[in-house]
């Protein structure tokens, strides 16, 4: 229901194998890499609605020109922005001089051959142009100039951050982003000096000594001295300005990433439709980023796979599945549709099994394969009730006996349209609400008023805003004879710290239903020994792997049933002077392990956050909660 969750980032890069001129003989034009790197961005637009950036390497510059180009815009319209820019740059010169290739290299920007690509989705809650991808470091050393982007989150930027100031150094900045961009370039500076002395040794002077340092780069050792100490889900993707190319991906495998290798190119995107799409590729064609491994393409062009961290047991995020990624992947297609299909049974259940008076629906978009998965589902219970009631009939049955069991069905209609989506500038809270509500439309008349029983599937319930001030309103002018809102996902009750910018604990509607529970129940000494055991875990030392930290606010849920807090969520999100009732349907756990089992990253749902510093947040994000909810109780 929540469209407003901020998504994670989508990262693109292409390599060119080949001299500028061999694409502009085989495709017509030498702009074959940056006009695929426009494919690969927008078709992943879905990841990147606040902000794109674009950056080049054009490895056969002269001394004097530039040779590292880049390009960002803010907005939705930000990748159309930032190639419209680009091109403005060629529109003063005729065809024939953008066909003269030897022209184009020596005197237009973008005219590379590495090629990188970012679409962002605040993580921060930042805005504005210095928080957009790609980040440039710049140098007089060709080798020394590193830019960067990525689709990443870091849990301990406290520690990384100390680690810096011990070592002497006095980061301008408090982020992530820029840690990172430092201390990698950083390492690639030592990298660089390494092969200086290498070099002196062999006897070189001056410009040959730049020529051997551009050659032997070995990116591989900057990675494992940049990337040994972080904590998070990444992706980080870069090139430098002597020509290396190379992208890293989280040693718990929780942030995508695919790729593919011809004689022609190295591409990677975080999305494997997008490389089928872009590049007319099978499925088979395309390989997936292992834990922990980077895809390494240095200045020649020759190309590895280097394993940098040791791999961790694999989390990959099973929220990309359900929703983040592009439905047209070939497996997350099919696992979405399963999601719908296993929903079956309790949704009749919900409806008392009653078929003729049930018309499914779904809220758009990225619930619609679900919804199609949940229409399989009642056709085959259909059919198998059919095949009984046939079977019932004797040997001669009547036309309309034969007819009455033929003409049972699914019954499907497209009740809700999403048609705005409300914008900040309206502050004052009651237009805002009454506003709000009218963010979805309905199909009138398309259901029997008080007969019908309504069963609307989404991909997700977060905070419930959605359902409360608008979809229960709107769908509550149907007069249907009950309501079933039903979530492919479990119940989400932890927030994601690895590159999702979800809501704290208490914007949770589960987490608020579970509290209102405890309350009224007279619990509230169990939010106090939580409180305490948080407290317990953060004083647990950090990477002790013989007691490591655990998230103690699992605890909260315990002592309640799902259906329990299901109840109570609606009740609190059933909007005043509605009177038709409502049930919630979630998937089960064991369900989205049975739909998705090679995503087992599931800690939204269960709170098994695979690395420690997810485990401290959690830990954390509980003690904020509680102490401004009871700070008297805190400070006792």
């Amino acid at each position: 229901m929540e469209k407003n969750i901020h998504e994670d980032c989508g990262v693109a890069m292409i390599r060119l194998l080949k001299p500028l001129e061999y694409y502009q003989e085989k495709y017509g034009t030498w702009m074959y890499g940056l006009n695929k790197l426009y494919l690969m961005m927008e078709k992943q637009h879905n990841r990147g609605q606040e902000g794109a950036g674009l950056a080049s390497v054009k490895l056969s510059s002269e001394p004097g020109n530039e040779y590292m180009f880049r390009e960002r815009a803010e907005g939705k319209n930000a990748v159309t922005e930032i190639f419209a820019n680009v091109h403005k740059h060629y529109k003063d010169f005729s065809q024939e001089k953008l066909s003269d290739v030897s022209f184009v290299k020596a005197n237009l920007p973008f005219a590379g051959e590495l090629y990188m690509g970012h679409l962002r989705y605040s993580t921060t809650g930042k805005s504005g142009l210095s928080y957009v991808h790609p980040f440039l470091r710049r140098n007089n050393w060709k080798a020394k100039n590193l830019c960067m982007c990525g689709n990443f989150n870091m849990t301990n930027i406290e520690d990384i951050f100390e680690k810096l100031t011990d070592q002497g150094q006095c980061p301008r900045i408090y982020s992530d982003t820029y840690l990172l961009l430092e201390l990698m370039g950083h390492r690639l500076d030592r990298e660089v000096e390494r092969n200086f002395v290498d070099a002196q040794k062999l006897g070189l002077t001056k410009r040959d000594i730049t020529h051997y340092i551009e050659e032997h780069v070995q990116m591989s050792n900057v990675l494992k001295t940049t990337m040994e100490d972080f904590d998070g889900g990444y992706v980080i993707c870069g090139q430098t300005g002597s020509g290396e190319m190379f992208s890293i991906r989280d040693p718990w495998a929780i942030r995508p990433a695919f790729y593919y290798i011809d004689d022609e190119i190295v591409a990677l995107a975080s999305e494997r439709p997008v490389l089928q799409t872009t590049f007319d590729l099978e499925c088979e064609d395309i390989k997936e980023l292992q834990p922990g491994q980077a895809l390494i393409v240095n200045r020649r062009g020759e190309c590895s796979l280097q394993q940098i961290l040791e791999p961790k047991e694999r989390a990959d995020c099973s929220f990309e599945r359900i929703y983040f990624s592009r439905g047209s992947d070939r497996d997350i297609y099919k696992e979405r549709e399963q999601l719908g299909r296993q929903l079956t049974e309790p949704v009749l259940k919900a409806v008392d099994y009653n078929t003729t008076h049930t018309v499914l629906s779904y809220i758009p978009n990225t619930a619609e394969v679900a919804f199609y998965g949940l229409i399989h589902g009642f056709k085959e219970w259909i059919d198998a009730r059919k095949v009984e009631q046939l079977s019932a009939l004797g040997d001669n049955p009547s036309p309309d006996e034969l007819y009455n069991i033929i003409r049972q069905d699914v019954r499907s209609e497209k009740v809700a349209w999403k048609d705005i989506k409300l914008r900040t500038f309206i502050t004052e809270g009651t237009s805002r609400k009454d506003l709000a509500s009218h963010v979805y439309d309905i199909t009138y008349e398309c259901i029997q008023p008080y007969k019908d029983n309504l069963v609307i599937i989404d991909d997700s319930i977060v905070r419930g805003t959605t359902l409360k001030e608008s979809i229960l309103r709107i769908l509550d002018r149907l007069h249907p004879k009950k309501i079933v809102v039903v979530s492919s996902a479990p119940q989400i009750r932890y927030p994601d710290y690895y590159g999702i910018d979800m809501p704290r604990l208490e914007e949770f509607c589960v987490f608020r239903a579970t509290i209102a529970l405890i309350r009224e129940r007279g619990m509230e000494q169990l939010l106090k020994e939580i409180y305490e055991a948080c407290k317990k875990e953060l004083e647990k030392p950090k990477n002790d792997a013989k007691n490591p930290i655990k998230n103690a606010v699992r605890a909260i849920y315990k002592p309640f049933t799902v259906d329990e807090i299901n109840r109570k969520i609606i009740e609190m999100l059933r909007p005043e002077g509605m009177t038709t009732p409502v049930e919630l349907v979630f998937q089960s756990v064991e369900g989205l392990h049975n739909a998705i089992p090679k995503h087992r990253g599931d800690w939204y749902f269960t709170g098994n956050y695979p690395t420690p510093g997810g485990m401290r947040l959690v830990n954390q994000a509980f003690i904020n909660y509680y102490e401004h909810v009871h700070p008297t109780l805190s400070e006792a």
